[in-house]
């Protein structure tokens, strides 16, 4: 099998301290009343997928750790986080406290 040809490759970054790295997710709806929204007028999503989690801040010497995990669906500010390309896809790096919330369970 040639290298390179997993249909799924893992994300190759490891985010330091209390950050997350997120995969936004697209938003579904093209249509809104009839009328077509280019995506330059789109919203950025606020909502994504956890992807790579850091081992957490150190408070008074000691390292607190997350309270979030990859593979989670989280809430997040509008304008959080440092958008980033890995692979040609984009990413965000979020502190924690940005999340706002876990979708699910």
């Amino acid at each position: 099998m040639a290298r390179g040809s997993k249909s799924k490759k893992k994300l190759d970054v490891q985010p330091l301290g209390d950050r997350v790295v997120v995969r936004p997710m697209e938003e579904t709806e093209e249509m809104r009343g009839g009328l077509y929204i280019p995506d330059t007028a789109k919203e950025k999503p606020q909502q994504g997928k956890i992807v790579a989690v850091g081992p957490g801040r150190y408070e008074e010497g000691e390292r607190v750790p997350m309270d979030l995990s990859a593979g989670q669906t989280v809430l997040y500010g509008k304008y959080s986080g440092t958008e980033v390309t890995f692979d040609n896809e984009q990413y965000l790096i979020i502190k924690e406290s940005d999340v706002l919330a876990i979708m699910g369970g």
